[in-house]
């Protein structure tokens, strides 16, 4: 009886899920069906929910009207280098604050902080002075730069600091005993120790660097060295209207790579969460 009542319980729970699921689910839904539309069934009321006569014209114009092979493989190769770059500044800067007692640590720590209040918008003019003068504007640094020593890196600095704070002390006093400098411990005993963490902030530093658009629109003026978030918006027609059924059928190759990540990683997502305390 109590069987029939518990599957009863997971059938209408499921159910609930699956109905909230909707709203979430049925945008992306629509955006992947709609991209093998002719342009004059993608606002059809009713919508369809599957394409009558499906077809991958759009698709083929994705290529035609940009460089978009170039423009992703940008914003691939900015998003790695963007995440493996916050790992390493992450990983050493919130080891240091957690680990390492220094006059004024507490102080420089709200310092850093600090910089999570300040908006991107607020910053944006200065760094392109910055870049300007440096002779880096239309090109990939200021994608790279800002993001590994700007606000995202600061947060993934917090996230590895909250989850080295939770480790135990008497790992890093079997480290001493056994001859371990303060480097060799970090690096044998703590950064293995921290990999739910380093999965987090890499998930989330990834899809940060890939819907990057404020910075790509000020940085990078030459279509080749466009980022996707920026190409999406170059896809209309001679009178400045968007191409729907191009726009979608890029916006879902565009989404694809986050999907893909989200679902392979989101486990160690909850689990880095869960272990720097940021869990609700």
């Amino acid at each position: 009886m109590s069987r029939d009542l518990s599957r009863r319980t997971k059938l209408v729970l499921y159910g609930v899920l699956l109905v909230l699921a909707i709203p979430f689910v049925f945008p992306t839904w629509w955006m992947v069906t709609s991209s093998l539309k002719p342009v004059a069934d993608i606002f059809a009321f009713p919508p369809d929910l599957l394409p009558t006569n499906p077809r991958l014209d759009a698709y083929r114009r994705v290529f035609e009207l940009q460089p978009f092979g170039q423009q992703y493989l940008n914003s691939l190769y900015i998003a790695l280098v963007v995440t493996v770059g916050t790992l390493a500044v992450s990983a050493l800067a919130g080891y240091a604050f957690a680990r390492i007692r220094f006059r004024g640590q507490n102080v420089l720590f709200l310092v850093v902080l600090a910089g999570l209040l300040i908006p991107s918008e607020v910053t944006i003019v200065p760094l392109f002075q910055m870049f300007f003068k440096l002779g880096l504007v239309n090109t990939h640094w200021p994608l790279i730069l800002v993001p590994i020593f700007g606000a995202p890196s600061v947060l993934a600095t917090f996230i590895m600091r909250q989850f080295f704070i939770s480790l135990p002390g008497e790992l890093e006093e079997a480290a001493r005993v056994d001859g371990l400098g303060r480097f060799a411990t970090f690096w044998r005993i703590a950064l293995p120790l921290s990999r739910p963490a380093l999965g987090a902030v890499a998930i989330f530093t990834f899809l940060h660097s890939w819907n990057l658009y404020l910075e790509p629109i000020v940085f990078l003026s030459s279509p080749e060295k466009f980022t996707l978030p920026q190409a999406l918006t170059q896809f209309v027609d001679a009178y400045g209207g968007p191409m729907w059924d191009v726009q979608l059928a890029a916006a879902s190759m565009t989404a694809l790579p986050v999907l893909v990540v989200f679902v392979i990683a989101q486990k160690q997502f909850v689990e880095g969460l869960a272990h720097t305390g940021l869990k609700g």
